[in-house]
This record gives C-alpha cells, sequence and structure tokens, in this order.
C-alpha cells in the first residue's frame, strides 16, 4: 500500500537536496535509506545501469565496497540480469529454495534468508536497481513490494533528471576536454612554427627572411656599429633587439631613443644629461641615455631626424666612447654599442646637407636592409596569424587555405608593411567571428584601406579656417582614440612604446585631450 506520509517526505527530501544543489549520489543515498527503512531490510545496494548494461554500485548500505565482486558477488549479479532481463521485480523467502541459485556454492554461505529485488525504471529503460536483504526467511511480503514500487515510481523522475544532467555533464567536458586539446595542438603547432621560422620576433620563412637572419646572426656576434635600413613597419626595431640580444651584451641594457620624438632643444640632454642648473628647469643631475646603455646597447631609431648640431657629438660617442653632460665640462667614458635605423636614404640627405658625411660613413660601417613586405610575400599568412595571437579575440581565429593563398597572391603593395599586417589582424578580429576567415572577408578590409587612404581632395578655405594648429590637435585626438581602442589591453607604457613617445609625453596627451582625469 502507498504511504501518502511517507511519499510526501520522500519529496520533501528530495527537494530539499536538489535546492542545495547536492551531488547525485546523495539523492541516491536517500533514496536507498528510504527503501531500507519502510522494508526493515538489513542491508541494500542501489546499483545504477549505465551504458552498455554495465553495473554501477553506487550506494552501499552494510555492504563492503568489494562485496560484488568475483565468486562472492556472483549470486547478486545473476539476479540483476535476471531483473534486467525481464524488467520483473524479484521477491524470495529464502535464496536456498530458487533452484537457478541453490546451485550456486557461496549462496550456501550466506547468512541471506529474504530478498528483495526491483527494477527502477525511466520510461526508455530499466535504469538502476534496488536490492535489499535480510537474514530471516520470508521477511520482505508483499506489503513490502508494493511500499517499495511506489516509493520507486516517485523517485524515478528525479533519477532521469540526474543522469541526463550527468550525460550533459559528460558531454560539455567531453567537449571541453577535445577543445582543450585542440587547442593544445594549435598552440604546440605555433611553437613549433616560432621555433622553425622566427628568430627573437622577427617572424618569417621567405628566402629573403632566411637571408636576413644569416646576416643578423653573424652582425650580432661583432661589436660593430650597425645600420638597419628599411620603410616604416618592417621591424627593424626588432632587429636591433635580436641583434643586441644574440650578442656578448645580452645581459645588459638595451636603451632605446626614438629620434623624431625628442624635444627640440632636449635632444642633447636626453642622449647626454645635464648637470644641476645647467638650463632653466634642470632641477636635478640627470643622466642621459649614453650613460643608461653603458655596458650594453643604444639603439637610435629614425635616426634620420637627428638634428644637424647633435651630430658631432655623436661621432665623437661612436669614435671615442666619450661624451660629456650640459653643464659638465668632465669627460665622461662609455662601452656601449651603436645600432641606428633610418627608414630615409641617408645618402640622399648627405648630398643635400642634412645628415653628416662622417656621421654616415661610421654608422654604415655595417649596412643591414629590411626587406618591404612586399618582397617577401609568402610571409604575408604566417604574419597575419601572428599579428591575430597578440590579440585576446583574434587568438582562436583560424585562416582557412584559401585565405592564406589569397594572402600572397594579392596584387597589394602592403605600403604598411606589418603595421598594415596588423591592422588588418585588428580589423578582422573585431567582428568576434569563430569561423575560419575567408578571402572576401580580406579583400573587403583591404579595399577600406584602399578607400581610406585614397588621394585627399584639395581642402577649400572653409577646411582651413579652423587654423593649421586646431588641425593637427584634431587629428591628433583621433589618433590617440584610434590607438586606445585598437590596443585595449597594453599598459600604458607599451602604448607609448607603440606610438613611438615617452611614457610622459603620452600622459600629457591623454590628459589633453581629456582621455584620463587629472
Amino acid at each position: 500500500m502507498t504511504d501518502p506520509l511517507h511519499t510526501t517526505e520522500l519529496i520533501e527530501a528530495l527537494q530539499g537536496v536538489l535546492r542545495q544543489v547536492a551531488e547525485p549520489t546523495h539523492v541516491l543515498k536517500i533514496i536507498l535509506e528510504q527503501a531500507v527503512t519502510r522494508t526493515g531490510a538489513e542491508r541494500g545496494v542501489f546499483a545504477e545501469v549505465v551504458e552498455g548494461g554495465g553495473i554501477e554500485y553506487s550506494v552501499l548500505h552494510g555492504y563492503a565496497p568489494g562485496q560484488f565482486e568475483g565468486d562472492a558477488g556472483r549470486f547478486s549479479r545473476s539476479l540483476f540480469a535476471r531483473v534486467l532481463a525481464t524488467g520483473l521485480d524479484v521477491r524470495l523467502d529464502s535464496i536456498i529454495d530458487d533452484p537457478q541459485f541453490a546451485q550456486i556454492e557461496s549462496v550456501r554461505e550466506l547468512r541471506t534468508g529474504a530478498v528483495l529485488c526491483m527494477a527502477f525504471r525511466t520510461p526508455e529503460r530499466v535504469a538502476a536497481i534496488v536490492h535489499l536483504e535480510h537474514r530471516h526467511e520470508g521477511h520482505f511480503t508483499e506489503g513490502h513490494r508494493e511500499q517499495l514500487r511506489a516509493l520507486l515510481d516517485v523517485a524515478a523522475p528525479v533519477l532521469a533528471t540526474l543522469q541526463a544532467g550527468r550525460k550533459v555533464l559528460g558531454e560539455r567536458d567531453r567537449l571541453a576536454a577535445s577543445e582543450t586539446r585542440l587547442r593544445t595542438e594549435a598552440e604546440e603547432s605555433r611553437k613549433q612554427l616560432a621555433t622553425d621560422w622566427s628568430f627573437g620576433r622577427f617572424v618569417g620563412r621567405s628566402h629573403a627572411v632566411r637571408e636576413l637572419e644569416a646576416t643578423v646572426r653573424s652582425v650580432a656576434t661583432t661589436d660593430f656599429p650597425v645600420l638597419l635600413l628599411g620603410e616604416t613597419g618592417t621591424g627593424k626595431s626588432i632587429l636591433a633587439r635580436v641583434i643586441h640580444y644574440g650578442s656578448h651584451r645580452a645581459k645588459q641594457p638595451f636603451v632605446t631613443v626614438f629620434c623624431p620624438s625628442l624635444e627640440k632643444g632636449m635632444v642633447e640632454a636626453e642622449l647626454f644629461g645635464h648637470r644641476r642648473g645647467a638650463f632653466t628647469g634642470a632641477l636635478s643631475d640627470q643622466p642621459g641615455k649614453a650613460q643608461a646603455a653603458d655596458g650594453g646597447t643604444l639603439f637610435l631609431d629614425e635616426i634620420g631626424e637627428l638634428p644637424l648640431e647633435i651630430q658631432p657629438k655623436l661621432l665623437r660617442l661612436l669614435q671615442e666612447k666619450t661624451y660629456e653632460r650640459i653643464g659638465d665640462a668632465r669627460e665622461r667614458r662609455v662601452d656601449l654599442r651603436i645600432i641606428a635605423a633610418t627608414n630615409r636614404d641617408l645618402e640622399h640627405e648627405v648630398e643635400h646637407g642634412r645628415f653628416r658625411r662622417d656621421l654616415y660613413e661610421r654608422l654604415n660601417y655595417v649596412p643591414v636592409r629590411v626587406p618591404p613586405l612586399r618582397e617577401r610575400v609568402e610571409d604575408v599568412p604566417l604574419l597575419l596569424r601572428h599579428a591575430l595571437d597578440q590579440l585576446e579575440s583574434g587568438r582562436w581565429i583560424e585562416l582557412s587555405s584559401e585565405a592564406e593563398r589569397c594572402l600572397r597572391d594579392l596584387d597589394f603593395a602592403w605600403p604598411g608593411n606589418v603595421r598594415h599586417l596588423e591592422q588588418l589582424a585588428a580589423r578582422l578580429s573585431l567582428g568576434g567571428t569563430k569561423s575560419p576567415v575567408t578571402p572576401e572577408q580580406i579583400r573587403a578590409h583591404l579595399n577600406q584601406r584602399r578607400e581610406g587612404s585614397s588621394a585627399p581632395t584639395a581642402p577649400t578655405a572653409a577646411d582651413l579656417a579652423p587654423g593649421l594648429p586646431s588641425l593637427l590637435e584634431e587629428a591628433e585626438r583621433s589618433w590617440l582614440e584610434h590607438a586606445l581602442k585598437l590596443y585595449p589591453s597594453l599598459t600604458r607604457a607599451e602604448l607609448a612604446a607603440r606610438l613611438k613617445i615617452s611614457e610622459s609625453a603620452l600622459y600629457k596627451k591623454l590628459r589633453q585631450h581629456g582621455f584620463v582625469k587629472g
């Protein structure tokens, strides 16, 4: 007979556990404990039927964990097999009286008299078995069987939900493991690419890059000045670091001076330092970049922008390794290597009197030409992959084989070189797509660039009305805003380095244009 009170208590107990987001075994334990309590059984087991028909002994009451293994568990396993095959309940007053089980040797040694074994059904199949035992023969009655059936019918939806949830979680874990495996494989593949086809952070595998690598590795072992020649965005600053870290000075400082960012009138102080009181605003002694680079490498980026009046002092530093601070007559000696880079034709600058011949000859001791991207188009897919990997939202964007072929075959000059590719990577990552990039997407983004970079129409009087200072200020604000959107995860120091200005200059500009308060 069904006991409404006990059924209500069971539902409340199950709901209480579910509200606490309990482990599934806690729910199964409640079901078994209720079965044991209602029937007065001495021991019992809640056995779940797993995929393929196997038995998993989920919850035990009065049993030792290994009691269902080997010959000792032969009787129980046989009984479970009968219930699974027929789907019918089994109630035995005495297992010895059952002709199927009486032949099992281990049954004779059991103290069990009565058995009640019942199927736990869900709409699709037998999902579990509740097995109860008592040493006294005839203990379990038909009333016990009806009570247990009512209990199992009430609990069946709970078990079905738990098993469905387990299946979903199992599928989730399987997919997560699969995704982790694929990501690991992708990472390993990219690490291997980096090992095979890059030196430092200069990525490429074309013949031009292989020749460049051989030159750079050879140059790194010497202590001669190096002049890196190449267009903007070809990776000259990266190569300067590669040379430094491949040299005997690798553990010493690498100091960069971006010549176009030096304030007019402060170039000498920036390079060589100054004494307190040497000029208005010199409130304390300050060392220069040359002293900071002592023992290491001084990298002069875009040296073609260095003012003529400073060039003799740089020549002295190159030739004699000596310099003087502003306001200090004491000669200082420094041990450093100079690497310079330029996108200008310095020979042309020398001919027009904008760069000293003697300084050029001294810097040009070991010239290294960095090829533009259009001369190594086979590297474009690999470089775009590298650029995507630097972006949090681009890391898992894949390039289809058609897209890679398109990148190699495009009739495009890549005027911005690697920086142009970085912009393409940023635009591809903005859509949040996880599908492989297609040739159509690449062409569309490059066409945007072409349209945006087409020759402007001649300005009208109205266009020029605000005045050049105002127009330049607005342009600067626009580019700063673009940089903040393009590199949201960079620190201020990293963004300043990307924009080729000092961190203090960047902060001043951000505050000026209202991007920071204060």
